[in-house]
């Protein structure tokens, strides 16, 4: 890429602002711009990500404990012993026959979103080609440029969001060093099946891939015990996947910033070594409180499903009943709308602001989710990440839509 300059006067005089070539190819978060106009407009918040419940008891009490203890100085590097443990038995509990050495294969780090990048700057080098399923969780595009990488997008197709058999292969290729998987995926609420999973492995194998897989949803998804299956288990894939997780969705605490990768111990040594020079390390006290997380009983995990199945419901009503087109999402907790009855010019941006002044409900533009933002014109996502009472006042709000 050909160096480029933008040049910013910061006042007569003044030094002109030079930026890197990478910086200039994306921008801040469309997510989380929608967020603060959401709190200009005193929105319902459905944009980002988060939830508006409170997280365990137990986590809260585990992470006071450790502030009254005086955890307050850097754990290790690559995270605590005490977590790494527990994510390894966690791990072990949850998908049996899968062995992860919490001494050589865990790095802790601040949120999956450090996990993630610290990942591609760790394993991708300049040049290198990375494919992206899209719509994308907006952070892996620039990820992947300020690693250096290539992207190279691969279209999941509705109204299932299923892989393109043909796509997939004619993206990959022996310069392709990394492939992407969210799931369940945000933003479209799929979750990969055996078969694509089995599709993925075989070109990795093929062409010597890594597979660089983001399953913060793993414990939200709705097609029952087994309905998600994470790519490290796959044969042909265990000791070429980089698996990114934290605590951040399913135990509610996004704010937190406590995440953490699981990969084969060369590729772990080479992620410790730039996360510590990213970050150095995750917060003391909320890596001890990670540890009640990790130690509570399955049934959780069930009554999270449960709850998030009872909100994707009632929105996902809501929605439909305001004119939304909508496929109810088999994971994660956000919904992908058409929105061509009643934006029918199809602008998302114009039309997302719109709900946030005129009815007081956020959604994120689609167009934020592709690299052609005209493929997003008829596309607005919504999450469900709430309070009932909260989505009832969405619901309540959406239904001057429908007039």
């Amino acid at each position: 890429m050909e160096e480029t300059t933008e040049r910013n006067s910061t006042g007569p005089g003044g030094p002109a602002a030079r930026i890197s070539a990478k910086a200039q190819t994306f921008t801040e978060s469309v997510i989380r711009d929608m967020t603060r106009l959401a709190l200009q407009h005193d929105a319902v918040n459905l944009a980002q990500g988060f939830p508006d419940f409170p997280c365990p008891a137990e986590l809260k009490e585990a992470a006071k404990a450790a502030i009254d203890a005086d955890v307050n100085q850097y754990a290790i590097t690559w995270g605590a012993p005490g977590l790494r443990a527990a994510i390894a038995a966690k791990i072990a509990r949850t998908y049996p026959g899968w062995s992860v050495d919490p001494e050589t294969e865990i790095c802790v780090t601040c949120g999956s979103t450090e996990a993630m990048i610290a990942s591609m700057l760790a394993l991708v080098d300049p040049g290198d080609e990375v494919v992206l399923f899209e719509p994308f969780y907006e952070n892996y595009g620039p990820d992947a440029i300020l690693s250096g990488a290539v992207p190279r997008l691969v279209r999941l197709r509705g109204p299932d969001w299923s892989i393109d058999e043909a796509e997939l292969r004619a993206a990959c290729s022996d310069r392709t060093r990394a492939i992407v998987v969210n799931t369940p995926h945000n933003p479209t609420g799929k979750v990969f099946d055996a078969a694509e999973l089995a599709l993925i492995a075989e070109l990795a194998q093929r062409h010597d891939i890594l597979v660089l897989t983001d399953e913060i949803y793993e414990h939200i998804h709705y097609l029952g015990p087994g309905g998600h299956i994470p790519p490290a288990t796959v044969p042909g894939l265990e000791d070429r996947t980089i698996t990114v997780n934290a605590l951040s969705k399913t135990y509610a605490v996004t704010g937190w910033r406590v995440g953490w990768t699981v990969a084969p111990a060369p590729y772990t040594a080479a992620i410790r070594k730039v996360h510590d020079f990213l970050t150095v390390g995750a917060a003391a006290p909320l890596q001890a409180a990670g540890i009640a997380a990790m130690e509570l009983p399955t049934s959780y995990y069930a009554e999270l499903a449960e709850n998030y199945r009872q909100r994707r419901d009632l929105l996902c009503g809501a929605l439909e009943s305001a004119g939304f087109l909508l496929r109810p999402p088999d994971g994660a907790y956000y919904v992908m709308c058409d929105t061509t009855k009643l934006d029918p010019d199809g602008d998302d941006v114009a039309f997302t602001r719109r709900l946030v002044r005129e009815f007081g409900v956020a959604g994120v533009p689609g167009s934020s989710f592709y690299a052609d933002p005209a493929d997003g014109r008829h596309i607005i996502r919504f999450g469900f990440p709430k309070k009932l009472a909260t989505l009832r006042a969405a619901q309540d709000r959406l239904r001057g839509l429908a007039r």
